[in-house]
């Protein structure tokens, strides 16, 4: 038998996996991006911007739940103050009809009882959430009807007031809109989902229009100038979607102590012929903040920045 012989040999190398290093346990030292300056006007707009947000989400709380029933109603209370207007300005109505848009003696009666009609029930579906696309389309057909009805339709006041009306019909519109899909997948149709992203956009885009007619009426003074230029600045905001939630909120604010020290139509005389515009003006502005809460509760929709920014 062979004998057995030990031959000392070098131990052979360890084995090692990752022969380059890339797996030493040693953490690498991780990217991290420059801090922010805390001196740039950017930042500290942003920081601000952050602050308000977060306190409007506090103090918005308790009333968050009702924003939505509030925003329906507020909406609609132009359409419930003119159809009483109506009903109890009858006569005079008449006259107006008859003597300066030489309406016939039976159209006037018809124009005026369908247009009760048709605001009762409109506002009566709006608020109680049925039928809300038929509620919204028949109000919608009383301003038109109305602007060319009295002769308003080419007073521009009249026109970008009544546009920022339909703003706010719109927001309700799509706020009743679900998420579900077409019933014909296979079409070319727009989902429910689309529907209400064009729909907020429109809405949230004619909502501002009211500003527009607000810097082009009355005297201009120094506090009427700044509350143009913030008014306006907050309107773009609410255009884009960029931080829709709390422009919309100021501008609900802004518009409020407006209309309150404005349109006190409270404060004039019953027989004075200004109370019934300044009492106009007082619930159409009442129903455009009816729309900006709606756009406070739903926020802007797809088609805004804030929603972009999330993508990016």
């Amino acid at each position: 038998m062979a004998a057995r012989i030990n031959i000392a040999r070098p131990n052979p190398p360890a084995y090692t996996p990752d022969p380059h290093g890339f797996g030493n346990a040693r953490p690498a030292p991780a990217y991290r991006a420059a801090p922010a300056n805390p001196d740039d006007p950017v930042e500290k707009l942003r920081q601000y911007a952050s602050k308000v947000e977060d306190l409007i989400d506090i103090y918005s709380q308790p009333l968050r739940p009702h924003l939505p029933a509030i925003g329906r109603f507020l909406i609609v209370v132009t359409f419930l103050e003119d159809a009483l207007r109506i009903v109890t300005q009858w006569g005079d109505q008449l006259w107006y009809l008859q003597k300066h848009r030489h309406f016939p003696w039976g159209i006037s009666h018809l124009f005026l009882f369908i247009n009760v009609v048709v605001m009762l029930a409109g506002s009566y579906l709006t608020i109680t959430k049925k039928h809300t696309e038929f509620a919204v389309a028949g109000l919608f057909s009383v301003v038109i009807i109305q602007g060319f009805g009295y002769g308003l339709i080419f007073d521009l006041n009249f026109f970008l007031r009544n546009l920022s009306v339909i703003g706010g019909l719109l927001m309700v519109f799509s706020d009743s809109l679900s998420t579900r899909k077409a019933a014909f997948a296979g079409l070319p149709m727009l989902s429910e989902t689309d529907r209400r992203k064009y729909f907020q956009l429109a809405g949230r885009v004619l909502l501002i229009f009211l500003f527009l007619g607000f810097m082009l009426q009355g005297e201009w003074s120094f506090s009427r100038l700044l509350v143009s230029i913030v008014g306006l600045g907050l309107c773009g905001m609410v255009a884009v979607g960029f931080k829709a939630k709390w422009s919309a909120a100021f501008l609900v604010i802004i518009l409020s102590v407006f209309n309150v020290f404005v349109n006190n139509w409270w404060s004039i005389h019953s027989k004075h012929p200004q109370r019934d515009f300044l009492k106009y003006d007082f619930f159409q502005t009442l129903s455009i903040v009816g729309g900006l809460l709606l756009l406070v509760n739903m926020g802007p929709g797809g088609l805004s920045v804030d929603e972009k920014k999330k993508v990016y």
